[in-house]
């Protein structure tokens, strides 16, 4: 039983750690560059967002190599402003734009950057499948032609684009 139980959970999180098979990460990815903060402009949403405005993502390096992960939102609703901290690793070559993030203890997730602008700007993200996928920026707003860029990629790349949820940056702080 035991054995049954482990062997489960190793494909469990095998299949947390894979990518959609029409995404490649990004290469000559420079970790460094890709530190600090990001704002999220568009999102397919998942219950630990739902309802956020303002959200952002900060990185920071970890001092066992790793990098830290802390997102924020403000939820309306509630009137106050929601966190969740975690780790982030990457996932074989460190050149290559495909990290492990986990917010769960041992359980970890892709975070896979399929698209970078050549500036560190903007970049286009995926999660372990067709399901999770984010448009983040270094400033609250981007240009109609970068989320016109992201849409078609998307798109072509299997993603339900007709689910984005595009975030308001412009709500009062709390």
């Amino acid at each position: 039983m035991k054995k049954t139980i482990l062997v489960a959970a190793t494909l469990l999180l095998s299949a947390c750690l894979g990518m959609p098979k029409t995404v490649t990460p990004v290469g000559d990815f420079n970790v460094k560059r890709y530190l600090g903060k990001w704002y999220e402009i568009a999102r397919l949403d998942h219950s630990f967002e739902r309802g956020l405005v303002r959200v952002t993502a900060e990185y920071a390096l970890r001092d066992d190599g790793g990098i830290s992960v802390l997102n924020r939102g403000y939820s309306p609703q509630d009137g106050e402003w929601k966190q969740a901290e975690g780790k982030a690793y990457p996932v074989g070559d460190s050149s290559q734009a495909y990290l492990k993030v986990s917010f769960f203890g041992p359980f970890y997730g892709s975070y896979v950057v399929f698209d970078l602008d050549p500036d560190y700007r903007y970049a286009f993200v995926s999660g372990p499948n067709h399901s999770y996928l984010w448009l983040l920026s270094r400033t609250p707003t981007v240009d109609d032609a970068i989320i016109d860029r992201f849409v078609d990629e998307a798109r072509r790349l299997g993603f339900d684009t007709d689910e984005l949820v595009f975030v308001d940056q412009s709500s009062p702080s709390g």
